[in-house]
């Protein structure tokens, strides 16, 4: 770690799959030097700090660290919820020579980012102009899957975390029933992330791969299966993706309900936005809006795909800011 004289503070995301790094310093704008590992690289989080360090050239002390991370957020001892990797927060932040360390989850830090992305990082996905200072909905599917609110308070937008991903998945048709069903052999509860996300997309694969008869198709990676499914070439990864957009959407369009996010729905994650064109020409918006008698209240309400790479780093560069003036 450098140990210049400017200050400078450490953000990192950390996700199921990566761990995503960057610096920050004192009275300058944005952040420098991201670097993304593979999380299976290392055997703890405090390992992937370290190589970050050793592999940068920060030119300032490190004092202060915000990371995001994919899981609850409730004391000092964290565990992933897609990670083997669990952590005292105290206990790292002496580790790798730390005066703070503050911990937001992952959606957390990408709702803190919402108000401060530029539009050309925004694609909207229907609906009508969002409603000023209305609460926003923020979610997206990754290794797992995230969501977060934001709400108006004292002249500015502030975040508040979830765990609604873990909420049960409700199905619509009998395939989506027996698809549910055939998941409770693997799972004792199926929520949204077991349908919506990287693993949940290997989920529905699987199932209707057994389902159908075709447990001769091999083994597929998410991104595998969602090249075949997007070019048509594996019925079984086609109909996957089909039915992956459409509990997305059915997920939002509760979010949206849940929170009368008139001010928005958020997509964000490592999968939608690597997607193109494919979730506009998907049901996911028909499926956002189908809620019977509010139907109407849902059309109105916007969908934005968020392309930043790093959304999450924009949320916490604006906060560790106000802990380095201080």
């Amino acid at each position: 770690m450098a140990a210049g004289s400017e200050l400078c503070g450490l953000i990192a995301d950390i996700g199921g799959t990566n761990a995503r790094f960057a610096w920050v310093a004192e009275g300058a704008a944005g952040w420098h030097d991201e670097k993304i590992y593979q999380g299976a690289d290392y055997p703890s989080l405090a390992d992937a700090v370290k190589a970050y360090l050793s592999d940068t050239a920060i030119p300032g002390a490190v004092r202060h660290a915000h990371f995001s991370v994919a899981g609850p957020v409730t004391g000092d001892h964290f565990s992933m919820t897609n990670s083997p990797w669990s952590f005292s927060v105290r206990g790292l932040a002496s580790d790798i020579g730390l005066d703070q360390l503050k911990l937001w989850n992952d959606f957390e830090a990408v709702a803190m980012a919402v108000p401060f992305l530029a539009p050309e990082y925004l694609r909207q996905c229907g609906g009508g102009a969002p409603v000023p200072q209305a609460p926003i909905g923020v979610l997206g599917p990754g290794t797992g899957l995230g969501m977060a609110g934001l709400f108006w308070q004292s002249g500015r937008y502030c975040a508040v975390p979830s765990e609604g991903a873990h909420a049960t998945m409700a199905a619509v048709t009998r395939r989506e029933f027996d698809i549910f069903q055939s998941l409770l052999g693997k799972y004792t509860h199926y929520s949204a992330e077991r349908v919506c996300s990287g693993k949940g997309l290997v989920n529905l694969y699987e199932v209707i791969r057994s389902l159908d008869g075709k447990t001769a198709l091999p083994d597929l990676t998410p991104a595998e299966i969602s090249t075949k499914g997007m070019a048509g070439s594996c019925p079984v990864c086609a109909e996957s993706m089909t039915l992956m957009m459409r509990f997305l959407g059915r997920v939002a369009g509760n979010l949206a309900l849940t929170f009368a996010a008139r001010g928005g729905i958020y997509v964000a994650g490592g999968i939608v936005p690597k997607l193109g064109d494919y979730i506009f020409n998907s049901d996911f918006r028909t499926e956002f809006e189908s809620k019977g008698r509010f139907r109407p209240f849902m059309e109105d309400i916007p969908v934005y795909i968020v392309t930043h790479p790093f959304p999450a780093f924009v949320g916490l560069t604006a906060h560790i800011r106000d802990d380095m003036k201080g």
